[in-house]
């Protein structure tokens, strides 16, 4: 089975949390804080493994979680960093944030590594505490909690050369008699329901990847048959090779193919019309070929050559490759995102309009009670140990310096009133 696109739930692992410690050995007088700072969590990386052709292994595992930081221990010592998680994927592979809609990478080089969801950094221990007016401090930090995500991955075929046209029309032979793939083909609609990639190789050593793509139909741009599913395979594609059935096998007329699949490219992106393409006219050996050859050649004017070609009996293949591989040599890759243009010697900054981000927001729920989130409030909390009353005045003086307590006066809040953090609840005290 062909998967080429799968949701699934990735994080960071959380860092290790700081120790408080003290040092109590015979010959250290005054031997002061000794708590350790915990490890750091270890990073979700995606790397692109040439050996795989399909996200299949993602309809079973679909959660990716990372190993969390060792805590830190007594006599100073930081606790173990935690080992990246490597996830595997196919060459052409694109991953986008569920919440966002952002592409987050675009991987195509075999080895290429990218960090999709990063670990926490170690809580520190109580030694990183200690000033000359609290030589001791009881007070240590949890680990910051790892990047977790929702993202969808998106397969598009690396091929340099795409077959497109209406089903039936000759694609999958086409493919098996210019390589080695082996596509199941049949006199019937859509045998072809997973592209099928080959490696092709001209009589003078060039060599190209050439992917028989699923057939479109009138309307696959918004889903209907295969076409949507599969027109994505085309983007990547640097040469679109357009066969036609010029026997008219089917009982429709060849220019109109060729026009109905010009215009379903065009919709589903524009893009795919900058691409240059080459026109075959296969079934060349069925009676009537010829007379419609010269019809379609009349209808379509002298601007773009059309190659006669028999998948068949192998007629006018060599011909067709070798015009292939001459198109690939001064063609180049379409990049599939806007790039910023870097120029040489020239630094370049671009300066984006984003809303300020704000640390923390108050509402409140319908039983009165004041709510507070936000990114930065909620790492902190997770990042107090509550055991330790230190550790809780310093949580308090930290949203103090926020300016949560003056943002709640001003919403009203008074003695006594619940304030509510994640699932934990607080008094409000004046």
């Amino acid at each position: 089975m062909f998967v080429d696109q799968v949701k699934i739930y990735i994080k960071g692992g959380d860092g290790g949390n700081g120790m408080v410690a003290f040092r109590r050995e015979k010959y250290v007088p005054k031997g002061g804080p000794a708590g350790g700072d915990g490890g750091k969590g270890g990073n979700v990386i995606f790397q692109v493994e040439e050996g795989l052709r399909t996200l299949m292994d993602f309809r079973y595992q679909r959660h990716f979680k990372a190993d969390r930081g060792e805590h830190g221990m007594s006599k100073n010592q930081h606790g173990r960093n935690a080992k990246d998680l490597i996830v595997k994927v196919p060459p052409g592979t694109i991953v986008t944030d569920v919440e966002t809609n952002e592409v987050i990478a675009d991987l195509t080089e075999h080895g290429h590594q990218v960090v999709i969801a990063k670990g926490g950094r170690g809580g520190r221990g109580n030694s990183r505490f200690a000033t000359p007016a609290n030589p001791a401090p009881e007070l240590s930090e949890n680990g910051e909690p790892g990047q977790e995500r929702d993202v969808t991955l998106e397969l598009k075929l690396l091929a340099d050369v795409g077959l497109v046209g209406f089903p039936s029309v000759g694609k999958s032979t086409l493919l098996s008699v210019v390589s080695a793939a082996r596509p199941k083909i049949a006199e019937y609609h859509f045998t072809t329901i997973v592209p099928n990639l080959g490696m092709v190789e001209t009589d003078d050593g060039r060599s190209f990847v050439l992917a028989d793509l699923p057939g479109l139909i009138e309307g696959a741009h918004s889903g209907v048959g295969l076409g949507h599913q599969f027109l994505r395979h085309i983007e990547r594609t640097r040469v679109i090779v357009h066969v036609i059935d010029m026997a008219a096998m089917e009982g429709r007329d060849p220019y109109e193919d060729y026009v109905t699949i010009n215009n379903e490219l065009k919709e589903y992106n524009l893009r795919l019309t900058e691409r240059p393409q080459i026109i075959v006219a296969n079934k060349m050996d069925m009676p009537g070929a010829e007379e419609n050859l010269e019809k379609f050649k009349e209808q379509l004017g002298d601007d773009h050559p059309v190659y006669p070609i028999s998948a068949v009996t192998r007629e006018g293949l060599r011909d067709l490759l070798f015009a292939v591989a001459d198109l690939l040599e001064h063609t180049p890759e379409f990049p599939l995102f806007e790039e910023e243009e870097e120029e040489t010697g020239v630094n370049r900054v671009v300066y984006r309009h984003e809303g300020e981000q704000k640390d923390f927001v108050i509402t409140r729920d319908p039983d009165g009670s004041y709510v507070i989130s936000g990114d930065t409030v909620e790492r902190l909390f997770k990042m107090t140990d509550f055991s330790r009353d230190e550790s809780v005045r310093r949580f308090a003086r930290q949203l103090r310096g926020m300016g949560v307590d003056e943002a709640l006066r001003e919403r009203g809040a008074s003695d006594g009133d619940t304030v509510r953090l994640l699932d934990y609840e607080f008094e409000f005290i004046e």
